[in-house]
């Protein structure tokens, strides 16, 4: 229980004191935030949106990979591996490609319509899309397995699909690039806003449905010999994962490790089950992602790095590291 307290409290304290290292992180280097004139409009349009938007699609990847390491009882799951990375990855190159090409020319095509959904609305679409893709190839929720290598087929053929269409369109090959890298640079309050409204609507969801995932780490069997409709809360809990990956994914692109190593973080401080895991996740994933944003805008301001490479960069390295001690171990 101590433990477990003393996480929150560190996750509190990281995410205020990581807050405010965004507010004053700017372009041309740290300073204190003014709220007045134009330093003002700076830090209240452009600095606090991204600091929070980055914060919340930290906690939507944290929160949706706590849910796929607990439905595929797989510590190595994360939020991407139902074909939502991939699906998305298609929609962008997709509308990339329309705009190369001209709209005129694709006025007919079901194409156009994605094009005019924008970058952000076609990400979401085509995660979505991916999703259920795997769920007509897996026939449904039923069994873990089947979903799990329906997702694998579904990533892969979505995948080359994408590369197949950028080699088409060589001009889209460059917004696809700083899609698949991740940034957080377009994060605004409108962002922000559709952000919070999905973390509080599956959220909730998730935690309600924690004592599933906590039954089904003693098998399937066992958790439909306690009278639980797997199907259906399977199903409904792939829904959650697919709406936090897609969220998180439209707004900032393919960030990679933080749905991944939040929950790894939080089992390794503080083992619980499922209802503290998933919120504490949550909170774990908006910390990391905030703090590697602060790292990308000041480590070679005023220029940025991609955020997705310095998420890779620290969540592999914790990894690695997490590998080694086991073997000297």
């Amino acid at each position: 229980m101590n433990a477990r307290r003393h996480l929150a409290w560190a996750l509190l304290a990281a995410s205020a004191l990581l807050v405010l290292a965004g507010l004053a992180c700017g372009s041309d280097g740290w300073s204190w935030p003014a709220w007045g004139g134009e330093a003002g409009v700076i830090v209240s349009q452009v600095r606090a949106p991204r600091t929070l938007g980055a914060w919340l699609v930290g906690a939507l990847l944290g929160l949706a990979g706590a849910i796929a390491q607990g439905l595929f009882r797989n510590p190595l799951a994360d939020p991407y591996l139902l074909g939502s990375a991939s699906g998305a990855s298609l929609a962008v190159v997709a509308v990339l490609a329309i705009s190369a090409f001209g709209g005129a020319a694709v006025a007919w095509s079901a194409a156009d319509g994605l094009a005019r959904l924008g970058l952000v609305g076609a990400a979401f679409v085509g995660a979505l899309a991916g999703v259920l893709l795997t769920l007509v190839l897996a026939r449904g929720a039923r069994e873990t397995s089947r979903l799990l290598l329906a997702g694998v087929v579904v990533g892969v053929v979505l995948t080359a699909l994408g590369d197949l269409l950028a080699s088409a369109a060589p001009e889209a090959l460059r917004g696809r690039q700083v899609f698949m890298l991740g940034t957080t640079s377009f994060l605004g309050w409108d962002s922000s806003g559709w952000l919070a409204a999905g973390l509080l609507v599956i959220l909730p969801v998730a935690w309600r449905l924690a004592r599933v995932l906590d039954a089904l780490t003693l098998g399937e069997d066992s958790a439909m010999s306690l009278g639980l409709a797997l199907p259906r809360w399977r199903l409904v809990l792939v829904a959650a994962l697919a709406l936090a990956t897609g969220l998180a994914v439209s707004q900032a692109g393919l960030v990679a490790f933080v749905g991944l190593v939040s929950p790894h973080l939080v089992r390794r401080w503080a083992p619980a089950g499922h209802g503290y895991t998933v919120v504490a996740s949550t909170a774990a994933g908006g910390v990391l992602l905030l703090a590697a944003d602060v790292l990308a805008r000041s480590l070679i301001a005023p220029q940025e790095l991609p955020v997705g490479v310095v998420t890779a960069v620290l969540g592999g390295g914790y990894l690695l590291w997490l590998l080694f001690r086991q073997r000297v171990a």
